[in-house]
């Protein structure tokens, strides 16, 4: 740490990543240089002495609607996906320890010789320990999305804030990978998300972020000291709120 540390904007958020933004430039599946990049992305903002959350969907390896798509049936292809979530997880882990972290997998569903099964009074413990905790298994449930367990979570962890990493450093009006005159919101309300179909993340997790006032900050994960810019005040963002 430096002498003069910036001071965080937040004391507890979840960071909700992607499978996607595991591929790196691969098509699939995990790129140990891309999970070690996010990796040391979470480190810089745990050393800040914030409380770290993490959600990381399971998109690169298995995505439960395309499995049902292909007509397998969609209870058993949404376990599937969830089961990708929890490859990552411990991806994530891997790397994180690898540079001084302690972190924990903590999965919605049982599996006790790789995670620690979900027990909210334990997790708030190891967050009080500056242990990153990272949900896997999504709600346990098929049918519902890892942006919608990320909002859980956050909600149950009493996270300030849900960071949400993306390919582009907000909420745009229109794709900006198509349109040159795509316009960032700097805010924009859960509503209008909710109404425009902006895409920040599914409806139900927009609906519960919005009944719990629990503000949603979407940033690009591809900027180099993005997610610790944004809690030292700086950077380009949208933030999503009432």
């Amino acid at each position: 740490m430096s002498d003069a540390e910036p001071q965080a904007a937040f004391k507890r958020v979840m960071l909700k990543i992607s499978g996607e933004a595991l591929m790196g430039d691969q098509g699939f599946g995990l790129n140990p240089p891309t999970v070690e990049r996010i990796a040391k992305e979470v480190q810089s903002v745990h050393d800040l002495g914030v409380e770290i959350c993490m959600v990381i969907g399971g998109g690169n390896i298995f995505r439960g609607l395309q499995g049902s798509a292909q007509g397998m049936e969609r209870t058993t292809a949404d376990y599937m996906g969830m089961l990708a979530t929890v490859m990552n997880a411990l991806a994530m882990q891997s790397a994180l320890e690898g540079l001084g972290i302690h972190t924990r997998v903590i999965s919605a569903i049982t599996m006790n010789e790789v995670a620690e099964p979900y027990i909210r009074r334990r997790a708030v413990r190891h967050l009080e320990k500056k242990r990153v905790c990272i949900f896997a298994a999504g709600t346990g449930n098929p049918y519902f999305t890892t942006d919608t367990a990320a909002t859980l979570r956050a909600n149950e962890m009493s996270c300030e804030a849900i960071f949400k990493g993306t390919k582009v450093d907000g909420v745009y009006d229109k794709d900006p990978a198509k349109h040159d005159d795509a316009k960032r919101y700097e805010t924009v309300s859960y509503d209008d998300v909710l109404a425009k179909r902006l895409g920040v993340m599914d409806a139900s997790a927009i609906a519960l972020a919005r009944d719990n006032n629990l503000p949603i900050i979407v940033f690009s994960l591809d900027e180099p000291g993005g997610f610790r810019g944004i809690l030292a005040g700086e950077g380009t963002y949208t933030r999503v709120q009432g």
